[in-house]
């Protein structure tokens, strides 16, 4: 029979046998070990997002557990598994993607919503079964949307603390980021870390709820609030941090030392220990403020009701998302040095393609490199996309 095209070459598992492109993953060792481990914990299904711990839009090679599971390398899908069947939900950006890289192991679904993944595990697991997941990788409002799908169901929402895909993973997990964290110099910012944790404290004082503490998951919150840069995600300038700005101390993964003892001292704690502070700081007569569209429910869970200030963001992401005047100068001028290198780009597109000598992925290359040559340049934010024709 005559070669697929690479434009139409998709899985056909009705064939005899299957046909799978090379584009797709072989699952069956991952899916069998992960199946073992649900079997342990008693799990009938176990629910696998696109996310990190963060709600990070972008994630880090050790954060893709879906990837790994499935295969499936687009950047937004959610998997479900249960012990003879495994399912992936993804929008229609990447369907084709997913026909060319999942195996005959994995059903395509063609929606995201949470209703459809909630209707499908209602079909694949007993009444009286365990769908479980881990906290630290759902926002609150999409724990509360499984809750409410599988509500009176007979079928039990369970929290697991260890990740069970992290353990079929094990060593062959990528390590953790080692990047350097680096001060944002002065010049770009308008305002100083201390000046940021005073305006945010004066918040705190004038709420009705007169809150003790904000805690900060976004990774750049605390990347704004602190001035302070990293590059733990491709693409991406931050650092994996959690921050629990007090009204009289600050608990951060990066170390500030030069205001201690005082209000203005950085404790420095390992990251792992988000929860075991968090548990400890609300034993004691506080409020905690946090935002709930990209807090996990896992740190929800950790404090108790009474003691909670419940916004959909932090007063760290309303105050950096009003820009201050040097901050918006600062803005402008980053566009303007990428607007030459794009100029610069379709000069030279001009000159190239009638010859014949430039295609997607070079044209992709070329572009990189001009905006790499523009002054204070620290890469693109994304990966550059080409397409033609």
């Amino acid at each position: 029979p005559q070669a697929a095209s690479p434009r139409n070459d998709i899985r056909d598992c009705s064939a005899e046998p299957p046909y799978l492109p090379p584009t797709a993953t072989n699952t069956t060792a991952r899916l069998a070990a992960l199946r073992s481990l649900m079997r342990t914990q008693g799990a009938h299904a176990y629910i696998v997002p696109s996310t990190d711990a963060h709600m990070s839009e972008y994630i880090s090679e050790r954060d893709a557990r879906l990837r790994w599971l499935s295969g499936f390398t687009g950047s937004a899908g959610t998997a479900v598994v249960t012990q003879d069947k495994a399912a992936l939900w993804t929008d229609s950006r990447y369907w084709t993607q997913a026909e060319r890289e999942l195996d005959c192991n994995w059903e395509l679904q063609r929606t995201t919503s949470i209703e459809s993944i909630g209707m499908w595990i209602l079909e694949a697991v007993p009444a009286g079964g365990n769908v479980t997941l881990d906290p630290f990788l759902f926002s609150i409002d999409t724990w509360n949307s499984y809750s409410r799908a599988l509500h009176g169901s007979g079928r039990t929402l369970l929290p697991l603390e260890t990740n069970l895909v992290d353990q079929a993973w094990g060593d062959q997990r990528p390590l953790p980021s080692s990047s350097e964290i680096y001060s944002l110099p002065s010049e770009f910012t308008g305002s100083s870390w201390q000046e940021k944790v005073a305006g945010i404290r004066q918040r705190m004082e004038q709420h009705s709820r007169r809150p003790t503490a904000v805690l900060l998951s976004g990774l750049e919150e605390t990347a704004w609030l602190f001035n302070l840069r990293g590059d733990d995600i491709p693409y991406n300038p931050v650092f994996y941090s959690y921050t629990l700005l007090t009204n009289t101390t600050i608990r951060a993964r990066e170390s500030l030392h030069s205001g201690c003892p005082g209000p203005l001292c950085v404790e420095l704690q390992d990251y792992g220990q988000v929860s075991a502070h968090l548990s400890r700081y609300t034993q004691d007569n506080v409020t905690v403020w946090l935002g709930t569209e990209y807090t996990t429910y896992g740190l929800y869970g950790i404090i108790p009701q009474e003691k909670l200030l419940e916004e959909n963001y932090s007063p760290v992401m309303m105050a950096k998302a009003v820009k201050n005047a040097h901050e918006q100068e600062m803005l402008r001028a980053a566009h303007v040095r990428d607007a030459v290198a794009v100029i610069q780009y379709l000069l030279w597109l001009e000159k190239t393609v009638p010859q014949g000598q430039v295609d997607e992925f070079s044209g992709a290359q070329h572009i990189d490199a001009l905006r790499w040559a523009q002054e204070n340049s620290r890469g693109p934010s994304f990966q550059s996309i080409s397409a033609s024709g």
